[in-house]
């Protein structure tokens, strides 16, 4: 699946953003390496510590149907720009592999691709735990 159709697939899980406080819409197309796709939007609580993030909400999606091998990930939002994922979404995406595939979405149809790597460089993962 190619970057425009994943980044399609985000936009519509935007829709269903529950964001009665920020009324910021984040939506996430997750590609696991089988070819099926988990989307995710973000859905706020008014106890701020509560809200889930539209990426985690695709991955626990994924995790939650069996699936753990993901290719990328695309993100989109109501922002003009690239909508980065915050740092709980970089270390969730890390969790799953270094080589996962992050795409930043614009709303004038435009697109960046960056591994997982590039956003957080020196993570702490399993291995660390490890040592």
């Amino acid at each position: 699946m190619d970057n425009k159709e994943l980044l399609k697939i985000a936009e519509k899980a935007k829709e269903n953003a529950y964001v009665p406080y920020s009324k910021f819409h984040v939506g996430a197309a997750l590609l696991t390496k089988s070819g099926k796709v988990f989307t995710g939007c973000n859905v706020e609580c008014a106890s701020y510590g509560g809200t889930n993030c539209a990426e985690r909400t695709a991955i626990f999606k994924a995790v939650s149907e069996g699936e753990k091998e993901f290719e990328k990930i695309a993100i989109t939002s109501d922002n003009a720009g690239e909508t980065y994922p915050c740092g709980i979404c970089r270390q969730v995406i890390l969790e799953f592999g270094r080589d996962i595939k992050v795409v930043l979405g614009e709303s004038e149809g435009e697109h960046r691709e960056m591994s997982i790597q590039e956003l957080i460089p020196h993570g702490f993962t399993g291995a660390d735990l490890k040592k």
